[in-house]
């Protein structure tokens, strides 16, 4: 890992196109903006965590059949 020190308005740069940069520090809390293009997706690490369990117990039930599906369907006509 690598630690950085940064101050209120300073920034690091990841590669050619994200920048982080320190909005605001108050007590324990620091708030960072994020500058990346629009097709990276950024996640608070607990939300991150849920989605990736939530996939992971979706992968898990049995898929529905074709036929199921079409079942299904029809029904809602």
């Amino acid at each position: 890992m690598l630690i950085l020190t940064r101050k209120s308005g300073e920034s690091i740069t990841i590669g050619d196109d994200v920048k982080i940069q320190v909005i605001e520090i108050k007590g324990k809390q620091v708030r960072i903006g994020i500058e990346a293009p629009r097709n990276y997706v950024i996640h608070r690490e607990e939300v991150y965590i849920r989605i990736q369990e939530e996939n992971k117990r979706a992968a898990e039930k049995s898929p529905v059949s074709l036929k199921n599906l079409r079942d299904l369907l029809a029904r809602g006509r």
